[in-house]
């Protein structure tokens, strides 16, 4: 039953994050070609510079948050039950996707990205395998 709700509605929710990723959340067109290469440090750095925590929630938390639906992946495809498989294409796609921010401008290419989601698909990934262990009547 879980996984069945999952297939209808991983493509629409899919479509939601890719519509937030470049237009939403009061997004415009950058004048210049941005890119955030150091690792951790402008995480850190936004964190610091952030006044309010609520944004610090949104943009760092979301990024986790956001994307631990991808770890489910393997209720649909069952090559990515595999977390190295998984990976693999989900950092690949992420990559094209903020590569895709960088050339439009709609956005900036940002490693920290790149990790924090995929650490939120890795979270997703723990949480199938859980859901699938303590309640496998459920999910089918």
């Amino acid at each position: 039953m879980l996984k069945k709700f999952y297939k209808i509605i991983i493509v629409p929710y899919m479509l939601f994050l890719l519509y937030l990723m470049f237009w939403g959340m009061g997004r415009f067109q950058y004048d210049d070609h941005l890119i955030t290469v150091e690792p951790i440090f402008s995480t850190l750095e936004f964190i610091h510079n952030t006044i309010g925590w609520k944004d610090v929630v949104i943009i760092v938390l979301g990024n986790v948050v956001m994307f631990i639906p991808f770890g489910f992946l393997g209720w649909i495809f069952p090559q990515f039950k595999d977390l190295k498989t998984l990976l693999y294409a989900f950092i690949s796609s992420i990559v094209i996707v903020e590569a895709l921010q960088y050339f439009t401008r709609m956005g900036i290419f940002e490693v920290d990205d790149i990790l924090l989601n995929t650490f939120g698909v890795y979270l997703g990934w723990l949480l199938c395998k859980l859901i699938e262990k303590k309640f496998s009547r459920l999910v089918l």
